[in-house]
Order: C-alpha cells, then sequence, then structure tokens
C-alpha cells in the first residue's frame, strides 16, 4: 500500500507557497553561512559562556537536582500550580517526544554517526541553558487574569530587561505559537502517521482524526489536566522504551564500542553522512545540533514555560530541575536510540519501497548532465539509447536503487518524459497517455521508520515485534508532547491577547494536529525546524543579557544550601 502522503509526494499549489517561505526562511536560520549557521553560533556560545559564568553548574548540581525532584523539598504551600516533579514532567513530555525516536534517526540519516556526537555537545550546554531559563523563569513569573501562573521568556525579557525591551518579548511570545504548531503538534502527529502506517499501513487521515481527538479530550482542561496525565506519561514511556533499548544493548553488547566508535570518528569524518550531508564536518555539526535542539529544547525558551508554574518559592530550585531534562532526554534517552540505530546498520542500507511517480523527486548530481528529455521503459525499467542520461530518482535525500516503473502491479513499457525545467518526470505507454505510474525502488530509510527497523532487528532474538515497540512509544511521546505544547502555546497567546483568547487557540491547535498528520515528512520537519529556531534568537539574547541575576542568584542559593538558614523567599 502506497502512503496518502509518502516522503515525495505531489505536493498542492497552497503547499507549495507554503514550502517556498519555509525553505527561504529555513536557508536564512538554518543556512547562513552556509558552513557554520549563525544561530549555530550563537546557540552553542551562549551555552558555553553561562556553563563558564556559572561555573559547571550542570555538573556540580545535578546531585541537588535528584534530591529536589524527589521531593525532599515540597511544600504545599509554596506559591504555584504544580509541584517539582510534575513541572518537569510536564516539560520532560514535551521535551522527551519525536525527537528521541524519529530526530534521532534523521540526525544519522542526514550527517551519519557523527551527528549523535554534535547532539551530545548540545546537551552539555543545553543543562546550563536550561538551568538558566528555568530559574528566570520561576524568579519573573506573574499571575495571568484568571489567577494562574504565568511565566516563561517573555516575562523575565519584560520584567528582567524593562518595558523598552517588550517588543522582543512579544516576538518570542509570537514565534512560540508559531513553533506549537509545528515543531510541537505537527512534527509529533506526521511522524506518528508515518509510524502507523509503516506498522498497520492505516491512513495518514485516520491517524490525524484520532490524534486530534485524544489531544482535544486532555487539553481542555489547562494545565493540572495536562500536568497529571503527563506525569503518568513521560515516567511510563521514558521506561517502556529505554527497557527495551537496555535490552536490544545487551543482545549486541560486544558491537557497542563499535558504535561509539562510529560516532566519535563521525563527528570530523568528512564523508559521514548519507542523506546528502557527505562531504562536510560542518553539516555533521548542523544536522546533530538541529535535531539536539529539536529533542531537549535546551535554549529554545518552551521548558521555563512549564516551569514557571512550579509550586517554589527559590528560583535556582527549579533550575535545578531544569537541568535534568537534557540530560534524561538526550544524554540519556537518545544515546539509547543512536545505539541502536547505529548497531543495527540500517542507517546506510536501503529497503524496497513503492510511492506515487508524480512524488518522487530527481536527483542532479553536480556537474552531471541533465536526464534525457525521452527515455524507452521496457518491464518498467529505463532502457537509454546509446547517448541518452537516464533519471535519478531521489528519496529521503539519496538516490533510489533498482527502480521499476509500474501501473498497478505491472511493469510499464511505454516512454519516460523527463521535463528539465520543472523537474517533473511521467510515463506515456504507446498511445501516448500519461500511465498512473508508481516507482518501486530501494530507498534510504529515515525518520520513525529507520528507528522501527533497527529496534526489529535489534529485539529479533525475541520475535518480530521490536518495530512494535517503536509504534507504541511514537503515540505516547507525540500526545505527551502535544498536550505539553498547548500549555505552551495557551501561555503565549494569554501573554500577547489575553486568556479569553485560549480557546480559540486551542481550536486551532486541535485542528493543526489533523493538517501534521496528513502532510509530508520534508515540509512539517522544515517548518518546525524553522519555527524553532526563531523562538530561539529573542530567549538567548535575553539568557545574555540576565546573567548577572543568574550568577547573582545561583551564588545565594547555593551559599545557603551549604549553609543552612531560614528560608528566603524569591524576593527578599
Amino acid at each position: 500500500m502506497i502512503p496518502a502522503k509518502s516522503p515525495g509526494y505531489a505536493a498542492s499549489g497552497v503547499e507549495h507557497f507554503f514550502k517556498t517561505i519555509v525553505d527561504y526562511g529555513g536557508t536564512w536560520v538554518w543556512g547562513t553561512p552556509a558552513k557554520l549557521p549563525w544561530i549555530v553560533v550563537l546557540l552553542l556560545g551562549t551555552g558555553f559562556y553561562v556553563t563558564v559564568r556559572l561555573g559547571l553548574v550542570q555538573v556540580r548540581a545535578l546531585g541537588h537536582a535528584f534530591k529536589v525532584v524527589a521531593g525532599k523539598y515540597d511544600d504545599p504551600n509554596d506559591p504555584g500550580d504544580v509541584s517539582h516533579f510534575q513541572a518537569l514532567s510536564t516539560a520532560l513530555s514535551a521535551t522527551v517526544g519525536i525527537g528521541n525516536i524519529a530526530g534521532v534517526a534523521i540526525a544519522i540519516h542526514m550527517g551519519g554517526p557523527g551527528a549523535v556526537f554534535w547532539m551530545w555537545v548540545t546537551a552539555f550546554f543545553g543543562m546550563a541553558l536550561k538551568f538558566s531559563e528555568c530559574t528566570l523563569a520561576v524568579y519573573y513569573r506573574d499571575y495571568d487574569d484568571k489567577g494562574d501562573v504565568a511565566g516563561g521568556p517573555m516575562y523575565y525579557i519584560e520584567k528582567g530587561l524593562g518595558r523598552s525591551w517588550k517588543p522582543l518579548a512579544m516576538a518570542f511570545a509570537f514565534f512560540a505559537i508559531i513553533s506549537s504548531f509545528g515543531g510541537g503538534n505537527m512534527n509529533q502527529a506526521n511522524t506518528v502517521a508515518v509510524s502507523a502506517h509503516h506498522e498497520f499501513g492505516l491512513s495518514a487521515y485516520i491517524v490525524g482524526i484520532v490524534l486530534a481527538v485524544v489531544v482535544g479530550v486532555v487539553i481542555v482542561g489547562g494545565i493540572r489536566s495536562i500536568a497529571k496525565v503527563a506525569s503518568i506519561l513521560a515516567p511510563t514511556m521514558a521506561v517502556i522504551y529505554v527497557s527495551a533499548a537496555l535490552l536490544i544493548i545487551a543482545f549486541h553488547l560486544g558491537e557497542v564500542p563499535g558504535a561509539f566508535h562510529d560516532i566519535f570518528a563521525g563527528a570530523f569524518n568528512l564523508d559521514a553522512g548519507l542523506g546528502g550531508a557527505a562531504g562536510s564536518v560542518f553539516m555533521t555539526m548542523l544536522w546533530g545540533v538541529k535535531r539536539g535542539l529539536f529533542s531537549n529544547e535546551a535554549g529554545q525558551g518552551s521548558a521555563p514555560i512549564a516551569h514557571a508554574a512550579a509550586k517554589t518559592d527559590e528560583p535556582v530550585r527549579e533550575g535545578v530541575v531544569g537541568l535534568m531534562e537534557p540530560f534524561v532526554d538526550t544524554l540519556v534517552i537518545c544515546t539509547m536510540t543512536a545505539l541502536v540505530v547505529v548497531m543495527s546498520g540500517a542507517w546506510h542500507e536501503k529497503k524496497p519501497t513503492e510511492l506515487p511517480l508524480s512524488g518522487v523527486a530527481v536527483m542532479a548530481a553536480k556537474g552531471a548532465p541533465e536526464p534525457s528529455a525521452e527515455i524507452p521503459v521496457v518491464k518498467g525499467v529505463q532502457t537509454p539509447a546509446a547517448g541518452q542520461v537516464p533519471v535519478t530518482f531521489k528519496v529521503n535525500d539519496g538516490a533510489v536503487d533498482d527502480v521499476v516503473l509500474r501501473a498497478g502491479d505491472t511493469p510499464i513499457d511505454g516512454t519516460l518524459r523527463y521535463d528539465a525545467a520543472g523537474k517533473k518526470v511521467e510515463v506515456v505507454d504507446g498511445s501516448g497517455k500519461t500511465v498512473d505510474a508508481t516507482m518501486a525502488g530501494k530507498v534510504l530509510q529515515t525518520s520513525s521508520a529507520l528507528t522501527s527497523t533497527a529496534f526489529r532487528r535489534g529485539l529479533s532474538p525475541l520475535g518480530d515485534w521490536g518495530s512494535m515497540v517503536v509504534t507504541i512509544c511514537v503515540f505516547l511521546f507525540a500526545v505527551s508532547t502535544m498536550i505539553s505544547w498547548s500549555y505552551y502555546g495557551d501561555r503565549c497567546v494569554t501573554y500577547l491577547f489575553g486568556a479569553r483568547y485560549v480557546i480559540v487557540y486551542r481550536v486551532i491547535y486541535i485542528g493543526f494536529v489533523y493538517v501534521g498528520a496528513t502532510q509530508s515528512l520534508k515540509v512539517v520537519w522544515d517548518y518546525g525546524d524553522l519555527a524553532l529556531g526563531l523562538m530561539t534568537v529573542p530567549n538567548l539574547i535575553a539568557v545574555l543579557l540576565l546573567s548577572p541575576k543568574l550568577l547573582e542568584l545561583s551564588r545565594d542559593y547555593f551559599r545557603r544550601m551549604r549553609e543552612p538558614v531560614p528560608r528566603a523567599t524569591a524576593r527578599d
């Protein structure tokens, strides 16, 4: 069966316009300058700066963070809406998502195993960024017109930097709403649709409707409902997924050193990626940072919105809870995925796939001549005459091997026509009539389909159910992320327009669940990358400018933890 929306399906006019805008914006954010984009420099540079300025807080405070999450410092009389654990669960349910399953696979597909190293680097510095963001979120939090806690970058930008910086705060809130429809919503729904089709052959339209209903039921209840569901979903899905990954690693323990070797060697290897990134260390770094940011959201400014609701009068205490997120998300869960995918070998193998010919791209090799305008096709195979150049098809940014063109189940006899101007191909029969053709061939795998294949192989000693684990976790991870991101959008809508418009946002948000499930993988992920890049910039500017306050708060808190004194309030 052919997916309703395959990775290379024919886009509509509306989506083509949307794709053009996303491509242009994505090039500016993630491709300027080409070798080392400014957003990568800003993200890693800010993470390095706060790491040094705060004295490796991600290392010093990790043990303390576990005690806080365990409830040692909980006080039900503290201001806020949810406990430390619920705040962490809500944020983790947003960060531990499709990025851990599909995102890691995409990073390896595009940048090779070395991209995982740069995901780790992003996570290490990201721990200091999360500490900074969550500390500021609690310190500068406010209350909305319904009496609920409201916090996040838009509040610490305006209250910490002054009213003159409100345009930057509004920009963050706007970009966060846009991003909630992308990385927090459509990317998740799209991956569930891909995984459900890969495993069960389900239509993307059916998956979109089911997801929209499930997400809608939960988010109507607001943060308390979201936190309650997240505190159950987040630990459950993490335990299931990590347990399966650890089982695979145990079955293949002897291959673990080789996998780590591939990751470290590939980080600086000029010939790392198979999905179009080969030949550039910077491209390997780029895909690692991209997928690392998407996965753990450190520096993005999303998690502080959830942490601002924590019941505490100690901002730094919630900051140390926040720094656990990149640790759990990337250094633990993403590493599990990476080891399974690399050890399986599935990341550089091609799998038989069938797609609509109308939606398959043409791969143009640099410096190679354009394919010929008309090429004979015999029994589904291009049979070029002397001097003719055959068409090379591209799916998942790699060339398709062993191509057979079919009409239904029957290989085609006819002529393949290639329009160089529009990069369009079609097949006509002997009478000149266009055939409704499909292309069958071997393609590189990516996204959740790659992870599913890797898990199926890894758990093969227990039977052919490894991919089912991935499918179940994809659904749980996606739903938990979507419900948590709806809260982030809620808070940003409240900041910009007031609480009464939240219901309008939620209806639109539920609609985007369906849209994401039924659109192409590339467009959805490109949109998500663009949106998260845009919302990251205002947040990182604020973290840099407020670093003196961060240093003051952290020194005071850790001094008091060493020398117990009567507990101070957040603003004494």
